[in-house]
């Protein structure tokens, strides 16, 4: 939020600092859901969890959330937030075809502790959409250099790409629909977040729902082509 002493984390004057400017900069009384995006090495997590129940008890939010936290941090969050009565809501992991960290322990602690997964960066940042297949766009993120660098789109990555983009096609969907109907499938993954940039990805997103079924071989070839298995 700004450079220097609390200025990022997870301390108690950050979180209610940023809240404030960020309503103030809204023009809104509160939010529905106010996330903690990722666990402060320097903060105690008890600080952290307590600002999030004052937020929610002072009427800012409605609801708590978290996000990019590992298991076991997950966890004791959930644990602590629940015995303060506010019990944490939603995790927002990253996750797609090609992050599978999720699956490592985190979506079973949500199920487990009754809280919802939603996850951003479904598309992996437009790899897994027909993007790149013909090579890096002008207009795209890859050209920028920001999140995802040009060095990252190598021959071994697109040739899976494209591997899997002739399995949507087979499907009837277009490969950003199936990696988006790949996530849905898993009942503890409760939504995804698509970040379209206009109504006409938001549009091809929504058709994933029309096709949320996979056959186990359909499975086992997306886990082979990754080299998952």
């Amino acid at each position: 939020m700004w450079p220097g002493p609390y200025g990022d984390w997870g301390s108690r004057k950050y979180l209610m600092a940023s809240l404030h400017q960020s309503l103030k900069r809204m023009k809104l009384d509160y939010v529905d859901i106010f996330y903690h995006h990722r666990p402060d090495p320097n903060t105690p997590l008890e600080e952290t969890m307590v600002a999030l129940r004052d937020i929610v008890h002072q009427g800012k939010a409605c609801y708590v959330g978290l996000s990019n936290y590992p298991p076991d941090l997950a966890q004791k969050a959930a644990a602590l937030l629940r015995a303060m009565g506010t019990p944490c809501l939603i995790h927002q992991p990253k996750y797609s075809m090609l992050v599978r960290t999720p699956e490592e322990g985190l979506l079973d602690v949500l199920q487990a502790e009754g809280i919802g997964a939603i996850a951003f960066s479904p598309l992996a940042q437009g790899l897994l959409t027909n993007k790149y297949l013909g090579g890096i766009p002008a207009d795209s993120r890859a050209s920028k250099e920001h999140f995802l660098k040009s060095d990252m789109i190598t021959a071994e990555l697109m040739e899976k790409i494209d591997r899997l983009n002739n399995l949507a096609i087979q499907r009837g969907q277009t490969l950003a629909q199936m990696a988006i109907a790949w996530l849905l499938k898993d009942e503890r993954v409760s939504s995804v977040l698509v970040g379209a940039r206009n109504s006409e990805q938001l549009v091809d997103s929504l058709k994933a729902l029309d096709r949320l079924d996979f056959t186990a071989d359909e499975l086992a070839l997306i886990d082979a082509i990754l080299k998952y298995n």
